[in-house]
């Protein structure tokens, strides 16, 4: 993918948006992937299991978030497990975004493509997958419980469209509108 990047891509979005500097064209910076799991309140073995499971799809050993605030109608405490996330660099980032985007959104059932609406505004995407089971690397019978996780690609990107122009680009599968 990086690879594809250099010698596709750059020239590519140097042409399409009249970049005039090779380093003034958008890249990818990381890929942050997450599960927030509200149960692990009153279930800690929710919460190693979700950590298996992301070590597993990442390839790295993942982070345990905490709650920065106390909510007593969800009997939460500030400072209670309620999370695990993962941060992607490198060729790590790379070999995941191709996995993505060749290998897990094509197994996901009636796929129709992903919304070009996803940005933040400074050209930053986030994906919601509802289970876990579309990672090949996930081995389902070891799943107990299916859960969703949200991966945020963030790019160089100044705008929505030059975030949307890189994804699409590198291979991202966008509705049609």
């Amino acid at each position: 993918m990086k690879e594809k990047y250099t010698k596709d891509t750059i020239p590519e979005l140097k042409k399409k948006s009249g970049y005039k500097n090779v380093m003034q064209v958008p890249a990818l910076k990381k890929i942050v992937l997450n599960i927030g799991i509200g149960e692990a309140i009153q279930n800690s073995k929710a919460l190693e299991s979700a950590q298996a499971d992301l070590a597993a799809i990442s390839g790295q050993h993942p982070v345990i978030t905490r709650s920065k605030k106390s909510i007593a109608s969800f009997k939460l405490r500030e400072g209670m497990p309620i999370g695990v996330m993962v941060t992607l660099h490198g060729r790590r980032m790379y070999e995941f975004y191709d996995k993505l985007v060749n290998v897990v959104l094509a197994r996901i059932r009636d796929f129709q493509g992903v919304s070009p609406d996803s940005f933040d505004g400074q050209g930053n995407y986030t994906l919601g997958v509802k289970e876990q089971i579309v990672f090949p690397e996930t081995d389902y019978d070891k799943v107990d419980k299916l859960r969703g996780l949200e991966v945020t690609i963030v790019t160089s990107a100044r705008t929505d469209e030059e975030g949307r122009s890189l994804l699409q680009s590198l291979g991202m599968p966008f509705k049609r509108r």
